[in-house]
């Protein structure tokens, strides 16, 4: 008997990917966005959404797993690390109006991320708050070469930054979600 899950795939078309593609939220038949803005925040959407489907259907002890020792690393720490990343990113451009840390400051967001329903329900509504709120300030800076920090950072940069951050996390996804219980896919 092994702790290790057997392989598998919800998609059938491509067994490789996540969702058929005439199920995946993510793609659209419609027209690709214009322009730069709306192509940062296309791709931004689209692995914000990757990281709820990675974590949909789990329950919290699930969401709490951590992925291999010494590793503090679980989908729901990530959840809200991404929570504490977008708050820090508003934090950075208004250092006047600082928000303060929402977990723990010494790892918190992973080391606190534990199988409690309240700590999930809780851990996705400060993300989906805090990306509102870094939203509606970064959308306001209209110009995206304008330096929005005293260092010289670009609005550009932060939008790039953020997508980053998401893709990358995403990827910790996939492999934390294939530990849980074997879904693979894109």
């Amino acid at each position: 008997m092994s702790d290790i899950p057997e392989r598998w795939g919800r998609a059938s078309v491509y067994p490789d990917m996540w969702a058929d593609p005439d199920e995946d939220p993510r793609d659209s038949d419609g027209p690709a966005p214009q322009g730069e803005l709306a192509t940062l925040q296309d791709f931004l959407h689209n692995y914000r959404l990757t990281l709820r489907m990675k974590c949909e259907g789990l329950d919290a002890e699930q969401l709490a797993r951590r992925s291999v020792p010494p590793s503090t690393m679980s989908l729901l720490g990530l959840v809200r690390h991404l929570a504490e990343v977008e708050r820090d990113w508003r934090n950075w451009l208004r250092p006047d109006d600082r928000a303060p840390s929402l977990y723990d400051p010494d790892d918190g967001d992973f080391e606190g991320a534990a199988a409690e329903q309240a700590l999930v329900d809780g851990a996705f509504a400060d993300l989906a708050r805090e990306q509102a709120a870094t939203d509606a300030v970064l959308t306001g800076f209209t110009d995206l070469g304008a330096e929005v920090m005293d260092d010289g950072t670009s609005a550009r940069e932060l939008w790039v930054h953020r997508v980053e951050e998401y893709a990358r996390h995403c990827g910790h996804a996939d492999l934390l979600r294939e530990r849980i219980d074997g879904r693979v896919g894109q």
